[in-house]
């Protein structure tokens, strides 16, 4: 098996786990319960881990189709954009959408977390756009 196959196969995993995890949001006790899984108070972590997961699935994705010794690297710049946007979108997704009855300073340090993802990720796309 070609080495960009098992990548495939990989991401695929990556992305049906990320799915599961994100499904926790619609059906929060459904869903454990059908999968067999403990059930979980809040399904804040488990879908920010589902978020994870997708931006693994992608990552690994760029890799298996890298072709090109100067384009984005699977896990490398490339999947570290990818893991970033995915896991700061999902917690920015929280922080508006998920009416989280944690502390202020919980939600200003989770803002935080959001704001440094998505502009490292801001950063590594200008680094790679400026080494081609």
């Amino acid at each position: 098996m070609k080495p960009s196959k098992v990548l495939l196969f990989d991401a695929l995993i990556n992305f049906i786990l990320g799915i599961l995890l994100l499904l926790l949001i619609p059906f929060p006790n459904q869903l454990p319960e059908l999968l067999g899984v403990p059930k979980v108070q809040e399904v804040f972590y488990p879908t920010i881990m589902g978020a994870v997961f997708i931006g693994i699935a992608v990552a690994l994705v760029v890799e298996a189709y890298r072709s090109v010794p100067h384009g984005f690297v699977g896990l490398g710049l490339g999947g570290a954009i990818a893991i970033n946007l995915s896991g700061g979108a999902a917690l920015v997704g929280w922080l508006v959408f998920g009416k989280l009855e944690i502390a202020l300073h919980g939600k200003f340090f989770l803002w935080g977390i959001a704001i440094i993802l998505m502009l490292i990720s801001v950063i590594e796309l200008t680094v790679h756009n400026r080494r081609k």
